[in-house]
């Protein structure tokens, strides 16, 4: 694999088997990933961004092709291998945060580094400073219900960061969000995008998210109509 990708995504399909049917969900989906590059994924509602977004991530299996990161074919590896990589090197934000109510948000971030066995200690001082640089120095022992819908989406994003992962997944992050939440969303996106030069894919309607993304790749009908061309694009 050339270095200069960081994922490669090659001939990409997903269907299932209904009555004797195959219904396509994906077809031939091929395209480059560069390290630190912001890609927003766009097209209707149902054309399968969710499912390319899960596949990518690895919670989902492609029917045929490869993904390969950082040129680790990674559909190649046993189940144990692919959740291990999953969760050190890849973060997940979905429109619904999915916070725990039951804790505040400081627990809501440590919760990822205490069940790979970081010590409370470490977690509690890796969580408050990822809460701060989200701008939640003074939410930190407030449960869910107590923060607004734009507080608990910072919270989602501070936790899929807390293991520093190379590659960020945000499906529809602020779906659930008015205008003002939601731009504070995508700041916060880009700056941290900036900081850890993460790469970072987004699934969204949202044009002005959309926007802020380095490329755009488009799907319709089941495959990629439209992909922002740069040098290197196979």
């Amino acid at each position: 694999m050339n270095s200069h990708f960081s994922i490669q995504i090659k001939k990409l399909s997903k269907y299932y088997h209904s009555q004797g049917n195959q219904i396509d969900i994906l077809q031939d989906v091929t395209f480059n990933i560069k390290k630190g590059e912001t890609i927003a994924i766009v097209g209707a509602s149902g054309i399968g961004k969710s499912t390319l977004l899960n596949i990518i991530g690895t919670l989902d299996r492609p029917s045929e092709g490869e993904i390969y990161i950082q040129g680790e074919n990674v559909f190649s590896l046993s189940e144990t291998k692919i959740a291990s990589f999953r969760n050190k090197s890849i973060g997940f934000v979905f429109q619904f945060h999915h916070l725990l109510p039951e804790f505040n948000a400081l627990e809501n971030v440590m919760i990822p580094l205490l069940i790979d066995g970081i010590s409370k200690r470490k977690a509690k001082t890796q969580g408050i400073e990822l809460l701060e640089k989200v701008g939640l120095k003074d939410r930190l022992l407030h449960r869910t219900g107590e923060l607004s819908g734009g507080e608990q989406q910072r919270v989602a994003v501070a936790r899929a960061l807390i293991h520093h992962p190379e590659l960020l997944l945000a499906d529809e992050p602020t779906g659930n969000l008015d205008r003002k939440n939601s731009e504070q969303v995508h700041d916060l996106l880009m700056k941290l995008n900036q900081e850890y030069n993460m790469t970072m894919l987004v699934v969204t309607h949202n044009k002005a998210l959309a926007d802020c993304m380095a490329r755009r790749i488009t799907l319709h009908e089941k495959t990629l109509v439209d992909v922002d061309k740069y040098e290197g694009f196979i």
